[in-house]
């Protein structure tokens, strides 16, 4: 059976005749001899490995959310409010700065939760726990408010990185010469 082999694996498979012939002995070989298996490897499992780049994603995405709801639910426990003036809004992080119910100037270092539509230099609302002024958020907003985002960012992984893992399990080297070698059994009476 001949294996089909594309202009980009020959052109590789060239380049690493010509740089093997050059020279038996140089760093180049000896790099190229030393990685070779493990690419084999990564080649063979590029599905699962796919695969289990979106599981981890997925994961993380769950976890995410999961992490605000506890803060939020720290924060509905011993609820203060305040108004707050917004110092600082960057995609990373939104620093605020408010007055605690002791009068002490808060500005958190995590910055607020849930900060979209804050620019610098607004005055907002802001819910936090009396115990830990840390854990603030924005007043009227919770982890609802994360969850369509979240879902729909997770969706797209799965849309990418689907059709990509079945592609690379069908293009997967062996499976078709292991599949010609033991073809279906006919259980047909």
């Amino acid at each position: 059976m001949r294996v089909r082999v594309g202009r980009g694996a020959r052109f590789f498979s060239t380049l690493l005749q010509s740089v093997l012939v050059a020279s038996a002995d140089s760093p180049l070989t000896e790099l190229v001899e030393t990685v070779a298996p493990a690419l084999r490897t990564v080649r063979r499992y590029a599905a699962e490995i796919v695969v289990g780049i979106a599981v981890v994603v997925t994961v993380l995405a769950v976890l995410a959310l999961a992490g605000a709801a506890v803060d939020d639910a720290a924060i509905d426990a011993d609820r203060g409010v305040a108004t707050a003036e917004v110092l600082d809004s960057s995609f990373a992080r939104t620093l605020i700065r408010f007055p605690s119910v002791n009068g002490q100037s808060v500005v958190p270092e995590r910055g607020v939760q849930y900060p979209r539509g804050i620019a610098t230099g607004d005055t907002i609302v802001v819910e936090y726990a009396l115990s830990d002024p840390e854990q603030v958020r924005v007043a009227g907003r919770s982890v609802v408010d994360g969850i369509a985002p979240v879902c729909l960012g997770v969706a797209g992984v799965w849309v990418v990185l689907g059709p990509l893992a079945g592609w690379l399990r069908r293009r997967r080297p062996g499976d078709r010469d292991r599949a010609a070698a033991h073809p279906p059994a006919n259980l047909d009476p």
